[in-house]
């Protein structure tokens, strides 16, 4: 039953209960993921097979490009939601995004190397202000203190979900039928079709007046001679081609030379902000920075699905009649959409029993869960046959496990980082959450790295390749674990510095 006092009404129309333009959202961001999600099923294997199919150090070489480009697409985010802010609103840069990302997955279908390096760098700059603006834009949907917007959160999530499930399916069978850039293609007819999702929720204004730029003076305010509506997107292009150059520099690896750089400022400026601060606000600042820590070091682990697993399930698993190398990656959106509202329920319940764990505790119980996920890969070997493939069994399991753990950190990490962090600096830890997704990937580029299989034999694989990443998932388990574990016996002591913050 609803709260009397709390106005679920809007003067916007209205859909199952919802917000009418929920549900443009959520089918343009059900294609954006589709699209993105499609993608990179085929990147590693794809810069692998084609790209450094020529050199030895070919598995070196696209783990630093995966790891640069998963962490320039994140931190994008940060720069796109300032932008979104101060200047475009989130309409503009919806479209502005979407349309650079489409462009950049269409360029992926063009069989040349620069055009690859090229495409690469339209996505980054363009899931800078696709990513955060639509998300944001749900929320604006709905009137503070509506009871209503958390399950319209999950209903939008679902949607990426789905997207994620579907979209290395798809890609992956044309990719494996037809060649890698169908594969491609359709990722960007993906983007197009959420882009026309969204410009139809504008046409028939069911969104209201939300998502406009938050000051009709500063966007048509002219830089240069040049109105900043117009300049943004001009700039915008013009980083492509240095993101470009930044990402076909694997050797040099200038991007992670920059993300040491973005970590020592991050930290020596939270050092500044913590000791300046009362010690009830320090405490809690010191608890956001440990959250964030736990959640990098999660993702650094699970975003080796992109990568290490992808290689790993091509060349040692046993995948015959059952899917693509590729289309495993849709494995972890398909556990996803299954759990997440029995696990929902679980907490409901406990809550109830008043036995829910706090967030300390969930931390080191997800943690403990991808070191589990990574053990059970690590113990595959034992069941290989004579040309070292292993049943598909162990890489399902190992899924289904990782996305539990997911389940218990992700959706939780968030809200704990604007419930912990002083008011005054919320949209800065806001931001350091979003990088920590990108530095994830700096973790991603150096295990990927450790367990590079150095051959330019197309078929590479067997016994002596199994050897290589069932070691190094031993290792990954074992730190995966041992943190989980420190988490745990420190949680405690967590819990006094979160105070009343569950």
């Amino acid at each position: 039953m609803l709260d009397k006092g709390v106005s679920t009404a809007t003067e916007d129309p209205q859909m199952f209960g919802h917000p009418k333009g929920l549900f443009y959202l959520f089918f343009a961001e059900l294609w954006e993921r589709f699209s993105f999600y499609g993608m990179r099923a085929l990147l590693t294997l794809y810069m692998v097979q084609e790209i450094f199919k020529a050199i030895a150090e070919r598995d070196t070489a696209t783990a630093v490009v995966y790891a640069s480009y998963g962490s320039l697409v994140y931190a994008s985010t940060v720069i796109g939601g300032q932008i979104s802010d101060k200047i475009l609103g989130m309409r503009s840069s919806i479209f502005l995004g979407g349309i650079l990302m489409a462009i950049g997955h269409f360029v992926l279908a063009i069989e040349d190397d620069m055009a690859f390096f090229t495409a690469l760098a339209l996505i980054v700059v363009g899931n800078g202000f696709f990513k955060p603006n639509i998300s944001t834009f749900v929320g604006a949907l709905y009137k503070e203190g509506d009871v209503r917007k958390d399950s319209g959160f999950t209903i939008f999530y679902m949607g990426i979900n789905i997207g994620g499930f579907v979209a290395p399916l798809l890609c992956g069978w044309l990719a494996a039928e037809y060649g890698w850039h169908y594969g491609f293609g359709l990722a960007g007819i993906g983007m197009m079709a959420g882009l026309i999702f969204f410009w139809s929720g504008i046409k028939k204004n069911v969104f209201g007046d939300k998502g406009m730029p938050p000051s009709q003076e500063v966007y048509e305010k002219k830089v240069v001679g040049v109105p900043q509506k117009t300049l943004i997107p001009i700039i915008a292009v013009l980083f492509v081609p240095v993101i470009a150059y930044l990402l076909a520099s694997w050797q040099a690896n200038y991007v992670g030379v920059i993300f040491q750089f973005i970590g020592f400022a991050v930290l020596a400026y939270l050092g500044y902000i913590t000791y300046s601060l009362d010690s009830v606000a320090r405490k809690k600042l010191i608890m956001a920075v440990l959250i964030t820590f736990f959640m990098t070091l999660f993702w650094g682990f699970h975003e080796l699905s992109g990568s290490v697993i992808t290689l790993f399930a091509s060349r040692n698993v046993s995948l015959d009649g059952i899917m693509s190398a590729s289309q495993t990656n849709a494995l972890n959106s398909m556990f996803i959409i299954i759990l997440a509202i029995p696990i929902s329920l679980l907490w409901g319940y406990l809550s109830k029993k008043n036995m829910n764990p706090r967030t300390p505790y969930k931390f080191g119980l997800g943690l403990l869960l991808a070191g589990a996920s990574f053990y059970i890969l690590s113990i595959s070997g034992a069941s290989a046959d004579e040309k070292g493939m292993v049943p598909f069994t162990y890489l399902l399991v190992m899924y289904l496990i990782i996305s539990i753990g997911e389940l218990f950190m992700s959706p939780v990490g968030l809200s704990k980082i604007t419930d912990l962090s002083p008011k005054n600096i919320v949209a800065f830890m806001m931001g350091v959450w979003f990088l920590s997704s990108a530095f994830a990937f700096q973790i991603v580029g150096f295990i990927s790295k450790q367990l590079a299989v150095e051959s330019t034999d197309s078929n590479v694989g067997g016994l002596e390749t199994l050897g290589i990443y069932t070691d190094g998932f031993h290792l990954i388990a074992m730190y995966a674990l041992g943190a989980g574990a420190i988490v745990l016996v420190f949680s405690p002591l967590m819990k006094k510095l979160m105070g009343n913050v569950h």
